[in-house]
This record gives structure tokens, sequence and C-alpha cells, in this order.
């Protein structure tokens, strides 16, 4: 007797069930747009407030704004962000552009805000100071990075002195830590779900 087709929906190839509350995944090109234009929004923002940095702090004693909360100071950082690794710009440099080849291959996998957002922090972070290793002095991928926000003390006495481009990397990583904890994968799939089935 023919009851009828039969429903075989049991969520996607990889044999894992379909939740039915949980929202379907937006399609991944709408995902890399995200991660984009996220990229391309901060990468400014650190291009222009460097190149402002340059022009006003060079030679300038710090200055201090908010009550000491901040200081902005110009200092040449031969180091990774918040000034580690100092002396290996050019290895620096390789693994800069190995996270910005990481993140291109993962874009068109991407369907999860949060990740889209993390990664396009983290890329325009990469590709900030990568930028300065490859053309600021003293020469091509061993270039100094341009860091000028001190907080709480002037000289990095409290903390390492930063840039846009360091605060990009730190928060788009925090996100990506997050929503790992959340059991969110880039591709939309929930981790946590695999780890109790």
């Amino acid at each position: 007797m023919d009851n009828g087709p039969v429903s075989t929906e049991r969520g996607d190839d990889r044999g894992t069930e379909t939740d039915p509350a949980a929202p379907a995944p937006e399609p991944p090109a709408r995902r890399g747009v995200l991660l984009l234009s996220a990229a391309v929004v901060v990468f400014a923002l650190d291009l222009v407030t460097k190149i402002i940095a340059t022009a006003t702090l060079e030679g300038e004693a710090p200055i201090r704004l908010l009550g000491g909360a901040v200081y902005l100071q110009l200092v040449r950082n031969p180091g990774a962000a918040f000034s580690m690794a100092t002396g290996m710009t050019w290895l620096l440099t390789l693994v800069a552009a190995g996270v910005v080849v990481a993140i291109i291959w993962i874009m068109p996998k991407l369907r999860s805000v949060g990740w889209a957002i993390g990664l396009g922090l983290v890329l325009a972070g990469a590709l900030g100071n990568l930028t300065d290793r490859m053309f600021r002095a003293p020469g091509p991928f061993q270039g100094h990075v341009v860091d000028f926000v001190s907080v709480f003390a002037p000289n990095g006495d409290f903390f390492p002195v930063f840039n846009v481009a360091d605060s990009g990397i730190t928060v788009g990583g925090v996100l990506i830590v997050i929503m790992a904890m959340m059991g969110r994968d880039y591709d939309g799939r929930s981790t946590r779900k695999q780890d109790n089935s």
C-alpha cells in the first residue's frame, strides 16, 4: 500500500539531524559581503588614523586626553601587535600574510554572522599592519608598524602602545572565541550539537 511520500529530512549531508527551532543559515555570499565590509571599514580607519598620527605626532610629546585615560604618541613598532616579538619583523610579515590567505579561503564557506564580523576585523587588522611592514621604513617586509594609542600612562607604561589594526585583531579574535564557546562554527553548524549526538 502506498502511504505517500516519506520524509527523509535528516539535516545536511554530514548526517546531523535538522533542528526545527534553529534559524536557517544565510547564503555564504551574504556573509562574505559582511566580512569584506567590516574589513574595508576598519582597514580604512586604520590607514587614515596612521596618516594623521605620522603627520601630527612625529617628534611631539604625548598628548593627554580624557583626564589621562588615553595618550596619543607616535611609536614605530618592529614587533607584533602590542609591541610583542620585537626583532622578528620578517616572520611576522609571513604570519600576517598567512592569516589573510586563510580568511580568504574560509570566506566562501561562511554562514555565520558572528564569524563573518570577527574574521572581517581580524582581516582588517592583519592587512593594516601588513601594509606597514611592506611599505614603511626601514624596508620592504621589515617596515615598522605605526602605533599611537597608549592607555592610562604615556610610553606604554601601563599597556603596550597600539593602533586601530591591533584593536581589530583583538576584538575580532574575542568574537571568534565567543562564537566557538557558544558552539557555533563558521559554516553555520552547531558543534555543540555534534558533540552531544
